[in-house]
């Protein structure tokens, strides 16, 4: 047994538009301070500040810092579900459209806050990882759905499985770009990137794979 309280607990959700204003608003300051100045430095108090409400409306919604993070967490996720179904809605009618599209949206989701993401889900510990890993499979999941019109295209012997190794490839080098000490950063140097991307994964999937062709 523990004491210790449950931090997978939600917080309480507002009930009235005007309440969820001031908690988008407080979310919204919690996410600037804690790019500026990280989690660890990040106070309740200092959020009110930024929020411009009192400390007591932060902590009628939250019971403590922890449960607040819990909340950033899964509000920055969401966002990127969002950010990247918009894109891949608006991207061009063809496989390489498609997979250009998720790069880019990838390597610009994971950039807008730097090295807050992933300090975040570092941060919650297992219950990061394991929305981490929703937030995943929902990606993946519209992607999916994205290139299924164009699934003829991919040559590879096993269409599927070659659209989630390249999916994964893309993801794995859009994280690691959001932590490495020299990051693409710039408009510039991230849509570069984001097109070698894309363009790696496409030529991937239009590549037939040496089963078919050695036999």
């Amino acid at each position: 047994m523990t004491d210790e309280p449950d931090r997978s607990v939600r917080y309480r959700e507002p009930r009235q538009a005007r309440s969820a204003a001031t908690l988008a608003r407080v979310l919204r300051a919690a996410e600037e301070l804690a790019s500026s100045i990280g989690l660890e430095e990040m106070t309740m108090t200092g959020v009110a500040e930024c929020a411009g409400v009192s400390v007591g409306t932060i902590y009628r919604r939250f019971e403590d810092k922890e449960q607040l993070i819990t909340a950033l967490a899964e509000r920055m996720l969401e966002r990127r579900e969002e950010f990247v179904a918009e894109q891949l809605d608006k991207a061009e009618p063809s496989l390489a459209g498609v997979m250009a599209a998720y790069a880019h949206a990838l390597l610009q989701s994971f950039a807008d806050s730097g090295n807050l993401f992933p300090e975040l889900l570092r941060a919650r510990a297992g219950a990061g990882v394991e929305r981490g890993a929703r937030t995943i499979t929902e990606i993946h999941r519209l992607l999916l759905a994205a290139a299924s019109p164009y699934a003829r295209q991919i040559r590879r012997s096993d269409p599927e499985r070659a659209l989630d190794t390249a999916a994964r490839a893309v993801l794995g080098a859009c994280f690691h770009n959001s932590v490495r000490p020299d990051p693409a950063t710039g408009p510039a140097a991230q849509h570069r990137y984001a097109d070698e991307l894309g363009d790696m994964a496409t030529a991937y999937l239009l590549t037939p794979d040496r089963r078919r062709t050695d036999g």
